[in-house]
């Protein structure tokens, strides 16, 4: 199957803030048997043509994949909106559910708007039934939660993706990211900085 709504991944193997022993160890080694890598949905919540939601989940992903994840990001940008007129035969739609099912975790990451998350966060979320034709897109997927604010550090988005996700019958894992003023925090290429009170072996 063709998907059209995958974006491409920005220089995938460039890690400059991991240190070189665990670049060319196998995080993955010795986790048990599997038939294939872990798959995991990443979605975001900006249309932006700089979003920091974006460009966290990129990160995400770039470091998903060094842990031996097979990652997918989803571009929502022509998602209609729930419950308008043919939505559920929508082609984006579609995709993202068939991407859902496909995934054995995700990773969501909102920008906080007026305390909450985006409303096009919420638009993907929503897209996703708790049931599915007898499958659930969903239920028991490990969920990991971030968010960026454009000014202090602040919890709201992350506590609403928990709850969004425990409603959703996820697994949401305990650590999550607060990014704050999220525009001091790239660079002009997109990549999140090192912080220099940071030691590589603490991130």
């Amino acid at each position: 199957m063709i998907f059209a709504r995958l974006r491409p991944l920005p220089d995938p193997d460039h890690l400059p803030a991991l240190d070189a022993a665990y670049l060319s160890s196998n995080p993955a080694a010795g986790l048990g048997p599997h038939d294939h890598p872990p798959r995991i949905l990443l979605l975001y919540g900006s249309l932006r043509e700089r979003s920091y939601s974006r460009l966290c989940v990129e990160e995400a992903a770039r470091l998903l994949q060094r842990m031996g994840c097979e990652t997918r990001i989803f571009d929502p940008s022509d998602l209609p909106l729930p419950g308008s007129p043919g939505d559920d035969d929508h082609p984006a739609v579609r995709e993202l559910r068939e991407h859902a099912l496909w995934s054995e975790g995700m990773v969501w990451c909102s920008p906080e708007r007026h305390g909450q998350v985006s409303g096009l966060m919420k638009l993907q979320i929503d897209h996703l039934p708790l049931s599915l034709g007898g499958m659930r897109p969903t239920q028991g997927r490990t969920l990991a939660v971030m968010q960026v604010s454009g000014g202090s550090q602040s919890f709201n988005a992350v506590n609403t993706l928990r709850l969004l996700g425990r409603w959703m019958r996820m697994i949401t894992i305990p650590n999550q990211s607060s990014v704050a003023k999220a525009f001091q925090e790239f660079d002009e290429a997109g990549r999140m900085k090192l912080r220099p009170t940071m030691s590589a072996s603490s991130m």
